[in-house]
């Protein structure tokens, strides 16, 4: 039987992060993210952390930047915030499948329109 254990605690990382980005981070390269997906190593002691970013892809490189440069303070409230013996490494990663999805969308709704023409 497969454990719970990483489910639970990425689901508790993704919730406890959201909230940090949302409330204690002030740094202005940060635009409005949200936190998508976490992926967790076997031994939880490696974390990807998946967000999309409103705006253009300048605006999420800066979003990046400044997830990646508050990397101590986040690992750090972690620490204070949950009863984890080891906070996982933090690796921010740009998700992009919400783009992916509206472009597939609009591929499908063209070839849809072109058969109707035809």
């Amino acid at each position: 039987m497969q454990s719970k254990r990483p489910e639970r605690v990425s689901g508790l990382l993704k919730e406890e992060i959201g909230q940090l980005i949302q409330r204690g981070l002030k740094d202005p390269r940060i635009g409005f993210v949200t936190i998508t997906e976490i992926v967790l190593s076997r031994d939880l002691r490696h974390a990807k952390v998946f967000f999309s970013s409103y705006g253009d892809e300048e605006a999420k490189q800066r979003s990046l930047e400044g997830l990646r440069s508050a990397l101590g303070f986040i690992r750090g409230e972690l620490g204070r915030r949950l009863d984890l013996r080891f906070i996982p490494e933090l690796d921010f990663r740009i998700d992009n499948s919400v783009e992916y999805a509206f472009h597939i969308e609009e591929v499908l709704h063209q070839m849809k329109k072109e058969s109707r023409e035809e």
